[in-house]
């Protein structure tokens, strides 16, 4: 498992969008997202029937950058790693909470299990700069 330093664990906890990366047909699908470090892994609110959803049912491996852009100090991680598809459970719900938490949007609009899945990068590779 890949660890974080704890510059490195300060810099994600201080942002809240990255950049989720899949493949479908072995083109590369890149969106901007919501997300938030927690124990290793970096956790993701998607739908179902998003591009990215579908494209990790059929292939699990996913990278994410984060990053912060400022003239002569760029700093980011760039990530790879397996997805697990999070969509109920006891590990749901405590995501959930974590969502719940930090963003105002889930707050207006929550929902329930089996309504909409997180998904949990368990990274195997990363690198970063500036941090």
């Amino acid at each position: 498992m890949i660890k974080f330093s704890p510059k490195e664990v300060e810099f994600l906890d201080s942002l809240e969008e990255a950049r989720l990366a899949t493949s479908h047909n072995d083109m590369p699908h890149v969106k901007p997202v919501s997300f938030i470090y927690h124990k290793d892994s970096i956790l993701i609110a998607t739908d179902y029937k998003t591009r990215s959803f579908k494209n990790l049912k059929k292939n699990p491996n996913a990278s994410v950058v984060i990053d912060l852009y400022k003239h002569g100090g760029h700093k980011a991680i760039c990530l790879q790693g397996r997805v697990m598809i999070i969509d109920s459970g006891p590990e749901f719900d405590s995501i959930f909470k974590l969502f719940y938490k930090k963003f105002q949007w889930v707050r207006d609009d929550p929902w329930e299990q089996k309504e909409a899945p997180f998904l949990k990068i368990i990274p195997t590779n990363k690198t970063s700069w500036g941090i």
